[in-house]
C-alpha cells in the first residue's frame, strides 16, 4: 500500500477481520477457565491450591516473555508473520491437554498457549492501534479486549456445560482443537500487515523518541511506569480469580454449571463493557477510568469470599467485570499516547510483559497464601494490593492530554 490511510472508516474491513481473529484466540483461552479445578482433581489428583495454580505461573511467565518479544521485534519480523506462529504453537495446546498422562504435560500446553497468546493476542493489538490512528485508540483496544474476553466467558460456559454433560476430559478441548485451526487459516488468507501504517504516522508524530524503552515504560516515566505497575496488579489479582474462585465455589456447595455461570460471567461483563470503556477513553480522562477501575476491582474482592449466594456471586463478577472493563482498554491506549509510533509496539510489549507476569505472581502469591492461611485470606490480601495500586495511579500517573484534566 503506497499511501495508507489512518482510521477506523478507512480500514473498517481489515479492523474486523482482526476482530474475529482476536475473539478465537480469547476462546483459545476460555476453554480451560472453568474446568481446570476439576481437571487436575479428577484427572490427575491434585489437591494443593499451589501445585494446581503451577499451570497459571506457567502460562503467565511464558505469555509475558512473549509479549515484550512481540512488540521488540513486530517491526523487524512483520506483525502477520508473528500472528501466524501464535496460531502454529496453539494447534498442539488441546492435542496434549486431550491426551495427558501426567501433570507436566499440562504444564507443557500452557507454555504453549501462553507463547501462542503473546504472539496472536500482542500482533492483534498493535495491528489494530497501527490502523486507526490517535483519535479512536482506546475504541479500538475496547473492541479487541472485547472480542477477546467475551469469546473467553463463553467458551468458559461451553466448556464447563461440555464438562458437566460429557465428562471434564477429553471433549472440552475439542474447542481449542477448532479454534487454532480456524484462527490460523483467517491469518494467513485474509489478515493483511499493518508496518506501512507506522511510518505513515511517523511522518506527522510530535512526540520524541526515547532512549531504553523499556526502562522507561518499566521505572522512569512516571505514567508509563504507573500504568505498568497497574497492569500487573490487575492481571495478579485476575490469576488469583481465574485460579482459586472456582475452587472456592465448589467447596462451596455451588454445582459445576453455576460455577461455569459465575466464571464465566466475570470475563463477559469485562469483555462487553468494553465496547462502552475503550471509546470513553477517547473522550474522558484516563487517569482516572484507571483509578476508579482499580478500586472498584480491589472492593469487590475484600467483599467476595463472605458473600456465598449464587445471585450476590453474579453481581460481584457483574461488578468486577465492570472495573477491569474501565481500565483494560484504557491501559494501552495511555501507553499509546505517550509513545513515538516507531517505539510505541516495544513499549506496549514491555507493558504487556509486566502485566501478564501479573497471572504468574498472582497464582504463586495466591497459592502460597491459599495454602497456608486459606482461600478466603488469599483473596483478601489480593484486594488490599488492588487498592494500593488505585492509589499509586492517583499520585503518580500524569494525565494524557489537556482535555483529561476537565473531565
Amino acid at each position: 500500500m503506497a499511501n495508507p490511510v489512518l482510521g477506523l472508516k478507512a480500514n473498517w474491513k481489515q479492523f474486523f477481520v482482526l476482530v474475529i481473529v482476536n475473539a478465537l484466540v480469547g476462546s483459545m483461552l476460555g476453554m480451560e477457565r472453568s474446568i481446570f479445578p476439576q481437571f487436575a482433581s479428577e484427572v490427575f489428583g491434585l489437591s494443593s491450591n499451589f501445585a494446581f495454580l503451577s499451570f497459571i505461573t506457567a502460562f503467565g511467565f511464558s505469555k509475558a516473555i512473549t509479549n515484550y518479544l512481540t512488540g521488540k521485534f513486530a517491526n523487524n519480523f512483520g506483525r502477520k508473520k508473528l500472528l501466524i506462529l501464535g496460531w502454529i504453537l496453539a494447534i498442539p495446546v488441546p492435542i496434549l491437554l486431550i491426551f495427558a498422562s501426567n501433570w507436566n504435560y499440562v504444564i507443557l500446553a500452557n507454555v504453549l498457549l501462553g507463547v501462542s497468546q503473546g504472539l496472536t493476542w500482542g500482533s492483534t493489538v498493535i495491528m489494530k492501534i497501527d490502523l486507526v490512528g490517535e483519535k479512536d485508540r482506546g475504541f479500538a483496544m475496547g473492541m479487541n479486549e472485547f472480542a477477546g474476553y467475551l469469546s473467553l466467558g463463553v467458551s468458559a460456559y461451553l466448556s464447563a456445560y461440555l464438562a458437566e454433560k460429557f465428562g471434564v476430559s477429553p471433549t472440552p478441548f475439542y474447542i481449542g482443537v477448532v479454534v487454532s485451526i480456524l484462527g490460523l487459516l483467517l491469518s494467513i488468507f485474509l489478515v493483511k500487515d499493518t508496518h506501512h501504517f507506522v511510518k505513515k504516522e511517523s511522518e506527522t508524530a510530535t512526540l520524541e523518541k526515547v532512549e531504553r524503552v523499556f526502562l522507561q515504560t518499566s521505572i522512569k516515566n512516571k505514567t508509563l511506569s504507573s500504568i505498568t505497575q497497574a497492569g500487573l496488579i490487575n492481571n495478579l489479582n485476575d490469576g488469583m480469580v481465574w485460579g482459586l474462585l472456582p475452587v472456592l465455589l465448589l467447596s462451596n456447595g455451588f454445582s459445576l454449571n453455576q460455577t461455569g455461570v459465575i466464571t464465566a460471567t466475570y470475563p463477559l461483563i469485562w469483555g462487553i463493557g468494553q465496547l462502552g470503556t475503550g471509546k470513553m477513553a477517547d473522550l474522558f480522562s484516563k487517569k482516572k477510568m484507571i483509578f476508579g477501575g482499580m478500586l472498584l476491582q480491589g472492593l469487590i474482592l475484600l467483599l467476595l469470599p463472605n458473600l456465598m449466594n449464587y445471585h450476590l456471586q453474579i453481581l460481584l463478577m457483574v461488578l468486577l467485570g465492570f472495573g477491569t472493563a474501565l481500565v483494560y482498554p484504557t491501559f494501552m491506549a495511555a501507553i499509546a499516547d505517550h509513545t513515538h509510533p516507531v517505539q510505541r509496539a516495544e513499549s506496549i510489549g514491555t507493558f504487556r510483559l509486566w502485566r501478564d507476569l501479573g497471572y504468574a505472581f498472582g497464582a504463586i502469591l495466591s497459592g502460597i497464601l491459599a495454602d497456608q492461611w486459606g482461600i478466603p485470606t488469599a483473596i483478601f490480601s489480593i484486594g488490599i494490593l488492588t487498592i494500593a495500586s488505585s492509589v499509586i495511579i492517583k499520585l503518580r500517573m500524569e494525565e494524557s492530554s489537556p482535555v483529561d484534566k476537565i473531565l
